[in-house]
């Protein structure tokens, strides 16, 4: 199916209400009926989204439910070898010697240079990002104390709900009820959000960041699909086990404050297409409706919170 016939379903399903299978999660209890309902459906998984805008508005589906993260951490990880510069316990232009035997399928960058010298961390970092480098991954990640040390970052931003627990490619996984490699919606947001619009790193450090996630190109037939001209987009996608298609990132549209978009979709046999035009839909709808009701996340300093007692539920 074409990203046109996509949308003629979507406008289909919303015009004629759908009704659900008892095992369906209800919709968010903030949103309009089908608003997200619809395009979950469609997709045929669990989908989860937030909208989080500059001054804290959240808009979601799922907002608090687990989801396999897949390469959507490389961008973390990314934010953490900032940190560590912005501390003085790390420098960008330090070089990371490595031999073929720390290659991975899906190493298109790292596999020009193994044994030749290495890669700076900065170089490693623009990979891992742009064209989401499996072995980049697992080389940035050694140097701050592998995936434990990822998940110790996201705690020290208030986070209590991401976790990385294992290497590429075995995160990857995505097996439904895992919480190992997972997050929420409402926790990458408040993520993205720390440290591309707060505080969480220096400007130096924010610009850079944005700078690589700008330069991705594995987003082009999901959140950046329909980027209108004059604005400007950063993400990183993840893809993975049981269909699992993610996309996370952040917005400047022009002349207005940034909006952070989350899109995690997985337990779906969907084509690739269908897959991808739903995560591009979950930005279409965000550029086209901007200013759509939205609730406001807990008062709580916490980008997260640990909700991973709630039974996860899956469409049939």
């Amino acid at each position: 199916m074409n990203r046109r016939d996509f949308h003629l379903r979507l406008a289909a399903a919303l015009g004629a209400g759908i009704s659900f299978p008892a095992c369906a999660a209800p919709p968010t209890a903030a949103l309009p009926p089908n608003k997200w309902t619809a395009l979950e459906m469609l997709s045929g998984g669990r989908l989860g989204v937030a909208v989080l805008q500059a001054d804290g508005r959240i808009d979601g589906h799922r907002l608090d439910e687990r989801f396999p993260m897949c390469s959507t951490f490389k961008w973390l990880a990314a934010a953490c070898v900032l940190r560590r510069v912005d501390a003085g316990q790390e420098q960008l232009d330090r070089t990371i010697p490595f031999g073929a035997d720390a290659l991975l399928a899906h190493s298109p960058v790292t596999q020009e240079h193994a044994g030749n010298g290495g890669m700076t961390l900065a170089q490693l970092c623009a990979a891992t990002i742009a064209v989401s480098d499996n072995a980049a991954a697992n080389l940035i990640l050694s140097t701050f104390g592998g995936p434990a040390g990822l998940t110790t970052y996201a705690r020290s931003l208030g986070d209590t709900v991401t976790r990385l627990d294992r290497w590429e490619p075995d995160l990857n996984e995505a097996t439904p009820g895992d919480p190992r490699d997972t997050t929420s919606p409402r926790a990458m947001a408040g993520l993205l959000h720390a440290t591309l619009v707060g505080n969480a790193l220096s400007s130096a450090s924010r610009e850079q960041l944005g700078r690589w996630m700008e330069a991705t190109r594995t987003n082009e037939k999901r959140l950046r699909a329909d980027l209108p001209s004059g604005w400007r987009m950063g993400s990183k996608t993840g893809t993975g086990a049981r269909g699992t298609t993610n996309d996370v990132g952040i917005f400047w549209p022009p002349g207005r404050p940034p909006v952070v978009v989350v899109a995690y979709l997985t337990q779906t046999d969907a084509p690739e297409a269908d897959r991808n035009a739903a995560v591009a839909e979950v930005a279409r709808r965000m550029v086209h409706a901007p200013d759509v009701r939205a609730v406001r996340p807990p008062a709580a300093r916490r980008v997260g919170h640990d909700d991973s007692s709630r039974k996860v539920l899956v469409n049939t």
